[in-house]
């Protein structure tokens, strides 16, 4: 495949290093990484007419993006000084080149290895967790993510809810994950990269798995997927206490639990229940999210307490009881109609309207959390104790 781009005479021919270092400025989209520093240009031809040949080669044949790359490398070249028409001409990289590829991106790991469980990572590891169903855990995940992006960090989220499986939708995730050699490559939406079930099954088609195949899924996800350097990822747990819980605690034993609630008696009692796993499986609480906080009244300022009152207070204390350490209450959302909407049309609220009483409270919580440092916890200082006497 060739495309040709045609502009005026400026002068002398551009050099090749001119090229190469517009090049440089053309990120893989699925990578996010230049495609120079991923092998990814196989060619430089310059005539002294200005024309410049530039072959490309594309980790995978039908890579999706395909019609992307071609566009931003027409659009960098032809922005140097001298250039008067560029052509792209696309090929495929061979086996090896595939195999070098992830081995660089891999960092010289074995494979299978989850980078997020090393002592070293210093990204923020958060799985969203509730007790039922219907509290809004998958909303709440989406639009801490679309905040924490907007603010400029590299985000990512597994959707670790395999049999009800939402997030891409609610993101906003239209693309379909890409595989080079034994890497997946996962799409982004609104700044952040995502991965889930529901991006490798046809149509709404139901997930029938039991537990080994469910930890296999998760494994995958955390280990296969090629996520970059992350400041924060985001895990988004079926609710309750069951094998995905338990796989995340073995795979990401760093992760950090946040609890989500309504403020109903009935939603605190479970919530509370899915957040004491944490203390068998020796996991930190960071907090807990109190969703539907009330409604606020279209014909005055006052405030209805459609599910009562309380709830995340009361799940806090508890843990707190149970944990033994301080676990605070994140943020209150009260129920807005644009978060709802925002999770049906794939635009977080946080983006779309985050003024909105929903948008504000979430990206407050999104901003406590996002501003915190990693711990010294299981990280190598590289100190040798020294006997004294």
């Amino acid at each position: 495949m060739a495309t040709d781009t045609y502009g005026s005479p400026q002068g002398p021919a551009p050099s090749e290093d001119a090229v190469r270092a517009a090049l440089a400025t053309v990120n893989d989209p699925e990578i996010h990484r230049p495609i120079t520093d991923l092998g990814m240009v196989k060619s430089v031809e310059i005539a002294a007419n200005g024309a410049v040949a530039v072959g490309v080669y594309l980790t995978v044949s039908g890579c999706p993006l395909r019609e992307t790359i071609t566009r931003e490398v027409t659009e960098a070249v032809s922005r140097v000084a001298g250039v008067t028409r560029v052509s792209v001409e696309l090929d495929v990289m061979s086996d090896e080149q595939r195999r070098e590829l992830t081995a660089s991106l891999r960092g010289g790991q074995a494979e299978r290895e989850v980078p997020f469980a090393k002592p070293g990572s210093l990204t923020r590891v958060y799985a969203v967790a509730s007790g039922k169903g219907g509290v809004g855990k998958s909303s709440v995940t989406v639009n801490l993510a679309a905040a924490m992006a907007r603010d400029g960090l590299k985000v990512g989220v597994v959707d670790a809810d395999i049999y009800g499986h939402s997030v891409p939708r609610m993101l906003g995730a239209e693309g379909r994950p890409t595989q080079v050699e034994n890497m997946i490559m996962p799409p982004s939406a609104n700044g952040v990269k995502v991965i889930s079930i529901g991006m490798f099954t046809p149509g709404n088609a139901p997930v029938v798995w039991r537990g080994p195949m469910l930890h296999r899924a998760l494994q995958q996800f955390l280990a296969d997927v090629y996520w970059g350097d992350l400041d924060v990822l985001l895990l988004d747990l079926p609710p309750g206490t069951g094998d995905i819980a338990i796989s995340v605690a073995q795979l990401v034993p760093n992760a950090e639990i946040l609890v989500v609630t309504t403020p109903q008696q009935a939603a605190a009692e479970v919530a509370e229940r899915a957040g004491s796993i944490a203390v068998q499986t020796h996991q930190k609480i960071v907090g807990v999210v109190e969703n539907m906080s009330g409604l606020p009244c279209p014909h005055c300022d006052e405030m209805v307490d459609v599910f009562g009152t309380g709830g995340g207070q009361r799940v806090a204390e508890g843990l707190t009881r149970t944990t033994g350490a301080e676990v605070p209450v994140l943020g209150a959302i009260p129920i807005d109609v644009r978060l709802r909407e925002g999770g049906d049309e794939g635009k977080p609220v946080v983006i779309t309207d985050p003024d909105s009483p929903a948008g504000s409270a979430l990206r407050s919580i999104a901003d406590k959390l996002g501003g915190r440092q990693r711990g010294l916890a299981g990280m190598s200082l590289g100190i040798t104790p020294r006997n004294k006497f």
